[in-house]
């Protein structure tokens, strides 16, 4: 591949000029608040994981299938949306995304049997399959060179969005039923509103970069070898595995730990869940101007590594020290993604779509394998082994050891 060719992306990648920073941080604000209404969305299913396993008398394993039918429907078609919008990006596949996650909300909304909340979590998983991608390289489009920080802000709407939802849920569903789960159609409308008008600003950039004759990215990494970077995604992939099996231990039965070993209230319990939900999406704000500033490699050894201390000492806390520890561990831990994301996207250029779908598809698939299997071990071995032995993943992060150092792409 010549210089020329590893500097070309695909149309939509070229950075907004100086004179646009206005529209594209207004852009970069409304990616950031539908990604955390669409979250939001996503996030009430395991918030009501406690309300529907009473009123369909449902085990762990099918709590746990019902998390793996959300993130496996999302997990194995972002690749695919990826990979397409990398060849002909599709402004308003965002918008269509959200009315296909509005459609699951108000399935689940109404449900009466178990094979209907699996459908509603397929609808709402593919909708995020929709939006992630596509978001990501509008995000990196509107990044004026500041790829982490935007990531960040980005990354930062979906977590905001994962941390309210419990908390929504314990003051609105719990008390109201399943029904009132509809009300949350008005964040899903929102969404589209915010995505249609981001979808305009989007479709204006690819016609100006198509009208100039430019197709512009970051420079290739070309001092790896397709062996390399080959087995530097891999080795990323394996972090993103230990990061989010870690995370659906919290996300899916995080509210039965307190509820099984402290006897707290569901309501206390979803607070509780939002205590650590909130310190993730502090974290994710960090990670991406950090890395901007220090390097990708340096927020990734250190965020995943760094929480293991932590998570160690987890299981054998009180209560208070139980609340205490997730909030640095929500922090380490969240750091890592947005560095995580960039650092592939500078080592595979002019593939955002397909970076972000595969990142985040087996992101979500890994959390939902985690819920799945970890639901099984809950049922054979109770819910505070699941704690004792997921405190261990985070070591896997030593792996990050042999991830090369990649340069910055060159701004202006």
């Amino acid at each position: 591949m010549d210089a020329r060719a590893s500097r070309d992306g695909m149309p939509g990648e070229v950075r907004a000029p100086a004179g646009a920073a206005g529209p594209a941080a207004a852009v970069l604000a409304g990616l950031s608040l539908s990604h955390l209404l669409n979250d939001l969305i996503q996030s009430l299913l395991p918030a009501i994981y406690p309300l529907l396993k009473q009123a369909y008398a449902l085990d762990f394993g099918q709590i746990g299938l019902l998390t793996l039918g959300f993130q496996l429907t999302s997990s194995l078609l972002q690749p695919v949306v990826g990979l397409l919008t990398d060849r002909r990006p599709l402004p308003f596949s965002l918008a269509c995304g959200m009315l296909v996650s509005l459609s699951g909300l108000l399935l689940l909304s109404v449900a009466s049997s178990f094979p209907v909340l699996l459908a509603a979590a397929a609808l709402v998983g593919t909708g995020s399959a929709i939006f992630h991608p596509e978001a990501s390289r509008v995000a990196r489009l509107a990044a004026g060179g500041r790829y982490g920080l935007a990531q960040s802000v980005f990354q930062v709407g979906g977590n905001a969005g994962t941390a309210a939802g419990p908390l929504l849920a314990a003051f609105i569903v719990v008390p109201h039923g399943q029904r009132s789960i509809a009300l949350f159609a008005l964040a899903a409308l929102a969404g589209f509103v915010v995505l249609s008008l981001v979808g305009r600003w989007y479709r204006g950039r690819l016609a100006r970069g198509a009208a100039r004759g430019r197709r512009g990215g970051p420079v290739a990494p070309a001092v790896l070898s397709r062996g390399r970077i080959v087995g530097t995604v891999a080795i990323l992939l394996v972090l993103i595995f230990s990061k989010y099996f870690y995370m659906a231990s919290f996300t899916s039965y995080y509210t039965f730990y307190l509820l099984h070993r402290f006897g707290v209230s569901v309501q206390e319990a979803q607070v509780y869940l939002f205590v650590f939900l909130g310190s993730v999406a502090t974290g994710t704000v960090l990670g991406g101007p950090v890395g901007d500033r220090f390097g990708r490699k340096v927020v990734i050894w250190g965020s995943i590594v760094g929480v293991l201390p932590f998570t160690l000492a987890l299981p054998h806390a009180t209560l208070l020290g139980t609340v205490l520890l997730t909030v640095p561990i929500g922090l380490i831990l969240a750091s890592a993604m947005p560095a995580i994301l960039v650092y592939a996207q500078e080592l595979l250029p002019g593939r955002v779509g397909l970076v972000g779908g595969l990142f985040f598809g087996f992101a979500f698939g890994m959390g939902g394998l985690g819920a799945a299997l970890l639901g099984e071990l809950a049922d054979r071995t109770g819910i505070e082994q699941v704690y004792a032995l997921c405190a261990f993943l985070p070591a896997i992060g030593l792996l990050a050891v042999f991830l090369p150092r990649i340069a910055p792409p060159r701004i202006g």
